[in-house]
């Protein structure tokens, strides 16, 4: 029985900070896991605002940042190792500035050579190239995990900057993005209430619907589309923030913005035949939210232990890095459209 011990790394677009996870997989009957240590750790003010305009950067300085974060990624990992893990191998998934697939082009930044400089491990990352160059979304890529490591769930819905969805429907796996979540909930808290995070959901409680706006975001030709398909900070700049901003009251925006991430996931849900829902990332944290879910769905939704809901991802896609390793496919056709299934990721030595 083959064992791998796997440090695993997210930075997701809310920008929460670097997820690290200490984890092993084996394979006895399917594919197995437990996570042996886990931290976050937070950006501080400078590189968090540094990365959310990292996209208006110019070549020159956006390299240097990519180069930048990817020691700063090897750096933690080093502290966080110390001499207590021996890991096989990173496998980040770097931090995602721009993400078009349609226009051929996804980027994350967090270069892996310097990862594996800074850290002396072994260092995979760039797992959605290959599947965008042949046509795909390169998105999601977390539900090879959630069929492999997570098929007693009929489903499972990740509430992290974007909202996901990955089940089984006959013999393929379907996943899309459904709307965005943490991304635009955390910058109107930070906007208007200067903090980092709606905790509990607490001023989504006191929001006001605007009716005309909520039904013009429902109304938003993505929701209409069927999947493959995945969303990306550009998409939320040029066509969900513009109708948001009509409205000029915090709350009314808050309380309008939490009932549409609402609808847009029950629907969802509701057109899924599972009861045992999943629901993992920050957002399964927000009560609120899962209070208006449970509402509006229906559904058997199950909120794990903390570890579970804060590194999921960052366990996939230690994951991912397994199967790299293992020169088995780890990002679907049928999640991502694109022409066939691929074995992603970069590996630096």
């Amino acid at each position: 029985m083959k064992l791998y011990k796997v440090i695993g790394l997210m930075s997701g677009t809310s920008l929460d900070g670097l997820d690290i996870v200490f984890c092993k997989f084996w394979f006895d009957k399917g594919w197995q896991f437990e996570v042996l240590d886990a931290t976050t750790v937070s950006y501080d003010t400078d590189l968090r605002n540094r990365l959310e305009v990292a996209d208006r950067l110019s070549a020159r300085n956006l390299k240097m940042l990519d180069n930048e974060l990817g020691s700063y990624f090897g750096k933690q990992v080093k502290l966080f190792i110390k001499d207590k893990y021996q890991p096989d191998f990173i496998a980040s998934h770097g931090h995602t500035i721009f993400h078009e697939p349609e226009k051929g082009y996804t980027l994350q930044i967090g270069n892996g050579a310097n990862i594996a400089a800074e850290s002396g491990v072994k260092t995979i990352c760039d797992f959605r190239s290959v599947d965008v160059a042949m046509g795909g979304h390169g998105a999601p890529l977390v539900p090879i995990g959630d069929k492999l490591l997570f098929s007693e769930y009929s489903a499972c819905l990740n509430l992290g900057g974007f909202s996901n969805i990955s089940f089984e429907e006959g013999d393929k796996r379907i996943a899309y993005d459904i709307c965005p979540v943490n991304i635009i909930l955390n910058r109107l808290t930070k906007q208007f209430w200067s903090k980092e995070y709606d905790e509990d959901g607490k001023i989504g409680t006191q929001g006001i619907i605007n009716f005309k706006v909520l039904e013009a975001l429902n109304n938003l030709s993505y929701y209409q589309e069927s999947g493959p398909k995945s969303l990306g900070k550009e998409w939320l700049e040029e066509h969900f923030i513009p109708i948001l901003s009509e409205i000029k009251d915090p709350l009314e925006m808050m309380g309008t913005l939490y009932e549409h991430i609402a609808i847009q996931l029950a629907h969802q849900l509701k057109n899924h035949n599972g009861e045992r829902v999943l629901i993992t990332g920050g957002g399964a944290k927000n009560k609120y939210l899962i209070k208006l879910l449970r509402l509006k769905s229906g559904k058997g939704l199950v909120v794990p232990e903390q570890t579970l809901i804060d590194y999921k991802e960052a366990l996939v896609f230690a994951y991912l890095g397994v199967l790299r390793m293992e020169n088995e496919p780890n990002c679907l056709k049928s999640v991502t459209g694109a022409k066939k299934d691929s074995i992603g990721g970069t590996v630096y030595l």
